[in-house]
C-alpha cells in the first residue's frame, strides 16, 4: 500500500504549494509512512527557519571587493598545475568561510526573530469583535503562546495553526495557545466550541480540556465545551484521540465522544445508533455502577440487544472497561454481529491480548468506515435477548 513514497512532493506540501487533492494524499501517506514522516519532519523545521530569514541583497561593492582581492592573489608570469592546485584550494577555503558566515548570521537573525516577536499564529476575524488579550480584532491579528482568544456572542475567528491546519472559533468561546514548535501545536479549549480541519502527520495537534486531551490522527472535527468543563467531539474525516490518563477513546469519521472531568473520555458511538443505544452508553460512562447495581445490569443488556455491526466500535472499548461476566457478554455480542478473524480466539480476547486484539480492530475498521447506512441492526430473538438480561 505504502510502495509508493511521496518524498518528491515533500518540500510542495510544506511550503503549500500542492493542489487540494495531491494535499490530501500526502496527508494520509504520512499519518502511516514512518520512513516519510521522518522526512517530512526535517523538511518541515528548515520550511520554518528560512521562513524567518529576511531577505537581503548583496551590494555590488562586495562581489567587486572579492574579485580585486582575486586578482591581486593570482601569481605573476606563467601558471603551473601546483598554482592552479594552490589558487583552487584557496578558493575553497573562501567559499567554506563564507557558508559558515552566512549560516551563522541566519541563525542569529532567526534567534533575535524569535525573541522579539515570539511564537504565534495569525487569527482573523469572521464576525463580530473576537479579542486576543485585551484587544479587539479589527481584521487580522496574532495569538502568542499564552494569551487567550475570545469571542461573545456575536463573534467568530479563524486561525491558522501554524502549517497545519486551521480552527474556527464559533461565539462565546475561550481558547489559549499554549505551545507550538515542529513537534507540537497544543491549544486550550476552555469553553466554547470549535471546528479543526487538521492536515499533518498525527499526534502533531492537541487540544486540553478539562475531561481530556484530543490528538489529531489527520482529521476534521468539532469539540465542544460547556460551563461545567463537560465535553462533546464529533468527527467529520479521520480519527481523533481521546485521552486522560490511562483511558482512551478511538473516534473515527461519522462518530462522537463525551467528555467528562474526573471520568474523561466516554465510549465513542455512531451518531446513527439509536437514542437507546446512546443513552443507556451514558449511563454506563457516567453513572458510577455502585449506585445501582440492577440499573447497571439492564444498561449493558440494552446496548447488546441494540448493538448493530457498526456498534462493535462501542462494544469494542467497553471490552476495556467492564469484567468478568460483563466481558463475556460484550464478546459473545461482538462476536455474533462480526466473528472474530482467524487468531484471535475468545479465551484471548477475555484476557486483553493486545496482538489479538489488533487484529480484531482492524477487521472490524472495515465495518466502522462504512457508509451510515451499512450495518443495519441484527434483532435478537427472544431467548437470545433474555441472556443478556432483557426480557
Amino acid at each position: 500500500m505504502f510502495s509508493k513514497h511521496v518524498s518528491k512532493n515533500l518540500s510542495a506540501y510544506c511550503n503549500g504549494e500542492l493542489e487540494s487533492d495531491e494535499t490530501r494524499i500526502v496527508a494520509e501517506h504520512l499519518i502511516a509512512c514512518n520512513r516519510c514522516r521522518e522526512q517530512y519532519e526535517e523538511i518541515k523545521l528548515g520550511v520554518s527557519l528560512a521562513g524567518h530569514i529576511p531577505e537581503l541583497t548583496a551590494p555590488n561593492s562586495l562581489w567587486q571587493n572579492i574579485e580585486n582581492h582575486l586578482a591581486d592573489s593570482k601569481p605573476s608570469g606563467a601558471s603551473t598545475r601546483a598554482d592552479f592546485f594552490s589558487f583552487t584550494v584557496w578558493q575553497r577555503a573562501l567559499a567554506s568561510s563564507l557558508a559558515a558566515i552566512l549560516l551563522a548570521t541566519a541563525v542569529a537573525l532567526v534567534w533575535s526573530y524569535s525573541r522579539e516577536v515570539g511564537p504565534s499564529w495569525q487569527v482573523a476575524r469572521l464576525a463580530g469583535a473576537p479579542t486576543i488579550g485585551a484587544n479587539r480584532i479589527d481584521g487580522n491579528g496574532r495569538l502568542a503562546v499564552g494569551q487567550w482568544l475570545e469571542t461573545d456572542g456575536s463573534s467568530r475567528a479563524k486561525i491558522d495553526v501554524s502549517s497545519i491546519g486551521q480552527v474556527e472559533v464559533d461565539p462565546n468561546t475561550r481558547i489559549r495557545l499554549v505551545e507550538t514548535k515542529p513537534t507540537e501545536h497544543r491549544i486550550e479549549l476552555a469553553q466554547g466550541k470549535m471546528t479543526a480541519r487538521i492536515w499533518a502527520p498525527p499526534r502533531l495537534f492537541f487540544v486540553d480540556t478539562a475531561a481530556a486531551v484530543a490528538a489529531d490522527l489527520g482529521c476534521a472535527y468539532t469539540l465542544e465545551v460547556d460551563d461545567h468543563g463537560d465535553g462533546l467531539l464529533h468527527v467529520t474525516s479521520g480519527w481523533v484521540a481521546l485521552q486522560l490518563k490511562d483511558r482512551e477513546s478511538m473516534v473515527p469519521a461519522g462518530a462522537s465522544c463525551a467528555t467528562r472531568p474526573g471520568v474523561g473520555p466516554g465510549t465513542p458511538y455512531f451518531s446513527d445508533a439509536s437514542e437507546k443505544f446512546q443513552r443507556e452508553l451514558t449511563r454506563l460512562d457516567f453513572e458510577p455502577r455502585s449506585n445501582n447495581v440492577l440499573v447497571y445490569a439492564t444498561s449493558l443488556g440494552m446496548l447488546m440487544v441494540e448493538a448493530r455491526p457498526r456498534d462493535t466500535l462501542s462494544l469494542w472499548h467497553l471490552l476495556f472497561r467492564v469484567e468478568g461476566r460483563d466481558r463475556e457478554l460484550v464478546y459473545e455480542r461482538m462476536a455474533t454481529l462480526a466473528p472474530p478473524p482467524e487468531g484471535v480466539t475468545r479465551q484471548g480476547v477475555l484476557q486483553l491480548n493486545e496482538p489479538m486484539l489488533q487484529i480484531w480492530k482492524d477487521k472490524l475498521a472495515e465495518i466502522w468506515t462504512e457508509s451510515s447506512g451499512a450495518g443495519g441492526r441484527q434483532k435478537l430473538d427472544k431467548p437470545k435477548a433474555q441472556r443478556f438480561g432483557v426480557r
